[in-house]
C-alpha cells in the first residue's frame, strides 16, 4: 500500500521562501527599534533641559544603587529642600547626596550620602548646585555610558546597519519570491 501526500509538489518550499523574507524584516524593524529605545533614556531627557548621570559611588545605597542612571533637573538653591537629592560639583567630579540642611543665609547645603555614618565634611556652596534628582533607573548608567562612548556608538550604527540591511534583503526577497510566484 503507497501513501501519497496531500500537499501539491514544492509547497512546503514556497511557505518557507515566504517565511524568510518576513523573518529578516522583523529581525532588521526590531533591531532598529531595539536602538531606539536603548537611546532614548538618553536624549529624551536632555531635550527637556535634564542632564543625566552614572553613580558610580555606593554612597547613596540603598535608595540609588550603583550603576544607577540619575536624572537631575536645573534648580535654584531656594527651591531645594531637606530630604532633597541633589547633584553638585566638587574637585571636579559630580556627587550626588541628600541634603540634610539648606543654609540660605549662608548660601550653602549640609550635605550626606545615605550610606555614610556622617555628613560630608565641607558644605556645599550654592554656586556648586547642578540641581536636583528627579528620578533614576537602578543599573541603566552602566548601559548608558557604554552607549554614549565612542565604541558604543560605533556597535549602535553598525547594528542600525545591519538591521537596515535585513530590511532590505527581506524586501528584495519578498519582491524576488512574488515574481517566481507569479509564472506558476
Amino acid at each position: 500500500m503507497t501513501i501519497e501526500s496531500m500537499q501539491p509538489e514544492g509547497s512546503s518550499g514556497k511557505r518557507s521562501r515566504k517565511r524568510f523574507p518576513a523573518l529578516c524584516r522583523f529581525i532588521g524593524t526590531f533591531i532598529l527599534i531595539a536602538i531606539i529605545l536603548a537611546f532614548l533614556p538618553l536624549t529624551l531627557p536632555r531635550a527637556v533641559g535634564w542632564e543625566v548621570y552614572e553613580v558610580v559611588s555606593g554612597s547613596m545605597e540603598p535608595a540609588i544603587p550603583v550603576g544607577s542612571a540619575i536624572y537631575v533637573k536645573a534648580a535654584s538653591p531656594e527651591e531645594i529642600e531637606t530630604g532633597d537629592i541633589i547633584a553638585f560639583q566638587k574637585n571636579g567630579s559630580v556627587i550626588t547626596h541628600r541634603v540634610a540642611q539648606n543654609h540660605p543665609e549662608e548660601k550653602e547645603f549640609i550635605t550626606k550620602g545615605d550610606a555614610n555614618r556622617t555628613e560630608d565634611m565641607t558644605p556645599t556652596p550654592y554656586g556648586s548646585l547642578i540641581g536636583k534628582e528627579i528620578f533614576h533607573i537602578p543599573y541603566a548608567g552602566v548601559l548608558m555610558t557604554v552607549l554614549s562612548g565612542t565604541a558604543g556608538k560605533i556597535y549602535a550604527v553598525l547594528f542600525a546597519v545591519g538591521g537596515v540591511l535585513l530590511r532590505m534583503l527581506g524586501g528584495i526577497l519578498e519582491k524576488q519570491g512574488g515574481e517566481k510566484g507569479d509564472g506558476v
